[in-house]
C-alpha cells in the first residue's frame, strides 16, 4: 500500500502527535511505503518513504501562532497537495485541520482521502461539553474542544472535500451518522498502545484496599468530577487510594475541590510514568462524556488494570468480560461497579486476566491491520465513485 500521511502539526509529540506517529511508524514495519507530510517531526519515523515538513526546517521550527494558526494550517495543506502532485500513491490519510486542497486533489484524481476523526463529530462534542459546563456551573477553561466557528468551517470543508472519515470507535462513528454522514462514508479502525519490557501481572483475588487511578488532562469532558462522585460514594473509598495522574484545568479543579479534598485522593499532575501508574493501580477510571478512542484504555489492558469506562470513552472492551462499562454521567452506575470489585476480588482478579490475556489484539501493529482494511474499503468506495459519476 503507499500512503501519503498528511499531519499538520509535531508528529511524535505528545497526544494526537503520539498517536499519528504510532500509525505511520506500524504501517511502515508492516511493509508499506509511507510518504509523510508533518508540520515538524518531534520522533523520526525509521523507513519512511520520504518526509517532508511544513513549518520546520532542519532543527529550526516555525511555531503555527507565530504565522497564525488557519495560515499554517493553509500552508501545510499546499504543501501536501504539492507532494501528492509529484507522489503516485493509493491513498491519502489526512488529520485535521486543513482548507481540503490535498482532499479536493486527490479525490479529482481518483485516489481516496480519508480524513482521521480523532474525537466525535465536532459539534456533538461542542454539545456535550457544554452541557457538562453547565452542569458544573463553571466559567470553562479554554481548550481545544472550545466552540470555534473558523475551526469548524475548516473542518467541513475537510470532510465535504474527503471520500470519508476514519472512525475509530463506534462512538465517533455513530456520532458522525447522527449528524448527517452516509454510513458508507465512515471508514472503521482504531488505536493501540506500544508494548514494552514492563512485566504485566493478573491482580490478585486476595482480600485487600482497591488501588483505582484516572489518567489525563482533568476538564470536564474527561469526566473525572463523576469517577471522584462515584469513588467517594463507594465503600472502595474507605481503605483504597484513588490516583489523579495529569494536569488539571484551573476553573474546573476549582470547581470539584471539595470533591478531590478526601484522605483516599491523591493529584500526582502530569507524568509520564503512565504504564507505571497503571501497573501500581488494580482499575483505570475513565467516564468520559466526550472521546475518541482513548489511548489509556489500551494501555491499561496491557498492564492488566481493569477498566472502568463509559461506553463514550472508545475502549475496545466487551462489557464484563474486559472491564466494565457505563453510560456517560451514571454515577450510581460506576459507583456499584467499584463497590463490587472492591468486595469481590475474585471478579477483579477474573477481569484483569482477561485483558491482559486480551492486550495483544490492542498493539498498534494490530491496529495497522484494520487501518489498512479500511484503506482497501475506501479505495473500493473511490473506484466506484469514478467508475459510475453519477
Amino acid at each position: 500500500m503507499r500512503v501519503l500521511h498528511t499531519f499538520p502539526h509535531a508528529l511524535g509529540a505528545p497526544g494526537i502527535g503520539w498517536t499519528a506517529w504510532n500509525q505511520v511508524d506500524s504501517l511502515v514495519r508492516a511493509g508499506h511505503e509511507v510518504h509523510v507530510v508533518a508540520a515538524s517531526i518531534a520522533r523520526p519515523v525509521i523507513g519512511a518513504a520520504s518526509v517532508t515538513t511544513s513549518l520546520s526546517q532542519g532543527a529550526l521550527r516555525v511555531p503555527h501562532r507565530a504565522i497564525g494558526r488557519d495560515r499554517a494550517f493553509a500552508w501545510h495543506d499546499a504543501v501536501a497537495r504539492h507532494r501528492l502532485d509529484r507522489t503516485p500513491v493509493d491513498v491519502v490519510h489526512l488529520w485535521p485541520l486543513a482548507p481540503g486542497l490535498t482532499a479536493r486533489a486527490a479525490r479529482d484524481a481518483g485516489i481516496p482521502a480519508l480524513r482521521e476523526a480523532p474525537n466525535t463529530h465536532t459539534e456533538r462534542a461542542w454539545r456535550a461539553v457544554a452541557h457538562e459546563v453547565g452542569s458544573l456551573g463553571i466559567r470553562p477553561d479554554r481548550t481545544a474542544h472550545s466552540p470555534d466557528a473558523a475551526h469548524l468551517r475548516m473542518e467541513q470543508e475537510e470532510w465535504d472535500a474527503a471520500t470519508g472519515i476514519l472512525a475509530p470507535s463506534a462512538a465517533v462513528a455513530d456520532s458522525f451518522v447522527a449528524e448527517g454522514f452516509a454510513p458508507e462514508r465512515v471508514f472503521r479502525h482504531r488505536y493501540g498502545y506500544r508494548p514494552s519490557g514492563r512485566r504485566a501481572r493478573v491482580r490478585s483475588d486476595r482480600p485487600g484496599p482497591l488501588r483505582a487511578v484516572y489518567v489525563g488532562l482533568g476538564e470536564p469532558r474527561k469526566g473525572l468530577h463523576h469517577a471522584l462522585a462515584a469513588w467517594r460514594a463507594s465503600s472502595a473509598s474507605t481503605d483504597g487510594s484513588f490516583t489523579i495522574v495529569g494536569r488539571l484545568l484551573p476553573a474546573y479543579s476549582a470547581a470539584i475541590a471539595d470533591l478531590l479534598d478526601h484522605p483516599s485522593v491523591r493529584v500526582v499532575g502530569f507524568s509520564r510514568e503512565v504504564e507505571a501508574a497503571l501497573a501500581a493501580a488494580d482499575v483505570v477510571l475513565l467516564p468520559t462524556v466526550e472521546e475518541g478512542s482513548a489511548l489509556v484504555t489500551y494501555e491499561a489492558q496491557a498492564m492488566g488494570c481493569v477498566p472502568l469506562v463509559s461506553t463514550a470513552a472508545g475502549a475496545v472492551v466487551d462489557d464484563g468480560v474486559h472491564g466494565l462499562l457505563h453510560e456517560p454521567g451514571d454515577v450510581a452506575t460506576l459507583t456499584s461497579q467499584l463497590d463490587l470489585l472492591a468486595t469481590d476480588r475474585g471478579e477483579l482478579a477474573r477481569l484483569s486476566a482477561a485483558a491482559l490475556a486480551h492486550a495483544p489484539e490492542l498493539t498498534w501493529d494490530a491496529a495497522a491491520e484494520q487501518l489498512v482494511a479500511a484503506y482497501r474499503a475506501a479505495i473500493e468506495t473511490e473506484g466506484v465513485r469514478h467508475a459510475d459519476p453519477r
